[in-house]
């Protein structure tokens, strides 16, 4: 992986990831479309450039993490996070698979695209009920669940989870919030699992200078990406809802799917 495969994954991280379009799928397109998705190194890239969007997440919202008395903000995202820490890892084989297949990344891709085209006519922002500022546990352990739709590559963690936190009465604002926050320990976890992983096969890495030049130049674009494009969703969410995210959605996928039907051999 060069420099500026590294830096464009990246920025397709950082503007993907709590958006709910899904940031594997997209990472997962634009590596097989750079010919890269076979490198072990790009396999692990993939996670590890998560570390710059968790940190944006950190430094957006630190009064949030810094505050003092954050045990229960800390224990709610703990509850959140169980499920998919035990599903990732009982499933982690089947994952594994799947995230080398364009074609489910295309499918879940235009199935959740159709999802977003109605779902703020199933949770209108005027009707939705709890007023408490953060999640209850069991509200956060029934959006965690929710966020295990996205093991598979293409639902995306934050489509997920959103829909979760509608489900459970938040409005917008605060569904796309704790979509946030949960994406910190369950993207933490992953990127962990998948370094000491990959440190296992390649030790040597820690050693390469280029290789860890290419690290911190793909996280460091990935925090400021992520940064921006959290401030953005937001804003939009409010103002204009999911319906674009959808036909973006359907757009994506469908043009996929018709690359791959036609036999065209660029996401192959």
């Amino acid at each position: 992986m060069s420099l500026w495969e590294a830096i464009l994954l990246a920025i397709v991280e950082g503007l993907t990831e709590f958006l709910p379009v899904s940031s594997t799928g997209h990472m997962i397109l634009v590596s097989a479309a750079l010919g890269i998705a076979d490198d072990p190194f790009t396999k692990f890239f993939e996670v590890a450039v998560q570390l710059g969007a968790i940190l944006a997440v950190v430094a957006l919202y630190h009064k949030k993490f810094l505050r003092r008395d954050p045990w229960r903000f800390y224990l709610t995202l703990a509850v959140g996070v169980i499920p998919a820490l035990i599903l990732g890892k009982l499933l982690s084989d089947y994952i594994d698979q799947l995230l080398e297949s364009p074609l489910t990344v295309a499918v879940m891709l235009f199935i959740g695209g159709l999802v977003f085209l109605f779902i703020d006519k199933i949770f209108p922002e005027e009707n939705h009920r709890s007023e408490d500022p953060s999640p209850s546990f069991l509200q956060a352990l029934i959006i965690g669940l929710w966020q295990c739709l996205a093991l598979v590559p293409g639902v995306s963690r934050s489509a997920a989870s959103i829909i979760g936190g509608l489900q459970q009465g938040l409005g917008r604002h605060r569904a796309a919030e704790f979509s946030f926050f949960l994406a910190v320990p369950t993207m933490a976890a992953a990127t962990l699992y998948k370094g000491y992983q990959f440190l296992k096969i390649s030790p040597e890495i820690t050693k390469n200078t280029q290789i860890l030049g290419i690290f911190l130049a793909g996280n460091i674009t990935a925090f400021l990406v992520a940064m921006a494009a959290m401030k953005f969703f937001v804003q939009f969410l409010q103002k204009h809802g999911f319906r674009l995210f959808g036909w973006y959605r359907l757009i994506l996928g469908g043009v996929i799917l018709l690359l791959h039907f036609s036999g065209a051999a660029v996401l192959k």
